[in-house]
């Protein structure tokens, strides 16, 4: 994978950042509509935990369908409070409730460590 040089810096602008992954596996058949999670879902995700300390979120997709992984997203929290923060807040309800709307597969949230 490679960065673009507004990456990088994004990256250096925030070292201690907390990744929090967020991972989608199923099979070619799986219902998972990209479109609506990355222009609909991913905003409502900002607009709702942005003021708790979600600093961004990017979208990978495979290059091929495949069984497996359908899609990761990389949500960037200002540190592990702000996790727990927005996962807390009243906003966490309504950011579930819009899963129905692209995808029948239960998500799976794994924090990034440096290896």
């Amino acid at each position: 994978m490679e960065f673009s040089d507004r990456q990088l810096a994004d990256m250096a602008d925030q070292p201690d950042a907390v990744i929090v992954y967020v991972t989608y596996r199923g099979t070619v058949g799986t219902r998972f509509d990209k479109n609506y999670y990355v222009e609909r879902h991913l905003p409502l995700v900002m607009r709702s935990w942005a003021r708790y300390g979600l600093e961004g979120v990017a979208a990978f997709f495979p290059g091929a369908m495949q069984n497996g992984t359908i899609a990761i997203c990389e949500c960037r929290f200002r540190d592990e409070a702000a996790i727990a923060a927005a996962f807390a807040s009243p906003e966490a309800g309504p950011v579930m409730a819009d899963l129905e709307r692209f995808t029948d597969v239960t998500p799976r949230r794994v924090l990034g460590i440096a290896l």
